[in-house]
């Protein structure tokens, strides 16, 4: 397929910067998204906080990413309103803009005959339905099959996956003494901290949690997690940066992802497999499209299987997990998926309406 050279605009959430210093699995895949589009040539601009590094041509937001800044959700409304105005406002700049920060964009794009094409990282409340459904014609782009909600009719392109940089990750090809559990993730309920300590109790195991405690699960966080840290069998590590996480993980004997909702894409699996560590997963979302069951980890049902599944860990291979990883989540495969969705809506746009941008072909 030819590829041509492309004017994008990449719009990002202001709330962390790119790349996320810790916590922030949109970020942290947009960052990769977007220095790879650069390097292959494409003329990028990046909409993001100010103090993101890229090598594309920044546009801040904001001066900072505004979670530092600790304004309130209203006030980050604003911020996303006066960024989106500010895309659109140049939409005549770009051959294709792409927006990460879902059901925002949607009303801007209506006003402008720029394509853009919309990754959705969430998932659909019944009142997001109803604003998703109202622009169901637009470019749509899941993160994973198991997202896409058929019964709305969204105009989805394709689904690509995220992915990680594995090459950033230390390679463990095994787990370090004593042994030990893990859980990487958010501290709220949906991501399954208190399932994962009910899993290293009832096993007997130890069990390593790193995560971040936002305001709105602070009050979970205290009643059903903290009581049952006890520094022994249940570590508390807090937010963990790459490197914490990589060691975290990488000298587990297992990471848990006892999730209880469908999550659309868990960028913890496939850095937990690219450090060598198999994943026991609730199988709800994404899972069964990133885990390969028996060979990177094992899906689960209950939480029995899950403690089963700790003593089957030690069949699998560790440099099977990071294999799986390089060949199917690896930057380069994500980005050709991206290029070939931005190739296949300008193409259904020139049909429609002319040139008025003739792109330049990149050398293969």
């Amino acid at each position: 397929m030819e590829i041509f050279k492309m004017r994008i605009a990449q719009i990002a959430p202001l709330w962390e910067r790119l790349p996320p210093p810790a916590y922030g699995g949109t970020e942290l895949v947009m960052s990769l998204l977007t220095d790879e589009l650069v390097r292959r040539g494409h003329e990028v601009t990046l909409f993001a906080s100010g103090d993101s590094e890229t090598l594309a041509k920044l546009e801040p937001g904001c001066e900072k990413a505004l979670r530092s800044l600790d304004v309130t959700h209203q006030e980050y409304a604003v911020y996303e309103q006066m960024q989106l105005s500010k895309v659109f406002e140049r939409a005549n700049e770009f051959d294709v803009i792409h927006a990460h920060v879902d059901y925002p964009a949607l009303p801007y794009t209506n006003l402008t005959k720029t394509p853009v094409v919309h990754t959705v990282h969430g998932t659909f409340s019944p009142l997001v339905e109803q604003i998703f459904t109202k622009h169901r014609q637009q470019h749509f782009v899941s993160i994973s099959n198991a997202q896409q909600r058929p019964e709305l009719g969204l105009n989805y392109v394709a689904t690509v996956y995220n992915a990680i940089a594995p090459e950033r990750f230390k390679f463990y090809s095994q787990p370090k003494q004593p042994p030990y559990l893990a859980f990487v993730g958010r501290i709220s309920p949906e991501k399954g901290p208190r399932l994962a300590i009910e899993i290293a109790k009832r096993s007997g195991c130890h069990l390593k949690i790193a995560g971040k405690v936002d305001p709105k699960d602070r009050a979970f966080f205290e009643a059903e997690v903290e009581p049952l840290i006890d520094g022994k069998q249940i570590e508390f590590w807090g937010e963990a940066n790459h490197e914490k996480k990589n060691e975290l993980m990488g000298g587990a004997v297992a990471t848990l992802f006892p999730i209880t909702w469908r999550e659309p894409f868990g960028l913890v699996m496939i850095e937990s497999m690219a450090s060598g560590t198999p994943v026991i997963a609730m199988a709800l979302g994404s899972a069964p499209e990133i885990i390969v069951h028996g060979k990177t980890g094992f899906l689960c049902d209950t939480i029995e299987e899950c403690v089963d599944a700790i003593a089957k860990i030690p069949q699998l291979n560790r440099h099977a997990c990071r294999e799986h990883v390089e060949t199917n989540f690896a930057v380069k495969r994500m980005v050709n998926g991206y290029e070939a969705v931005y190739n296949q809506v300008l193409a259904e746009w020139f049909a429609r309406n002319g040139h008025l941008h003739v792109p330049t072909l990149l050398a293969s």
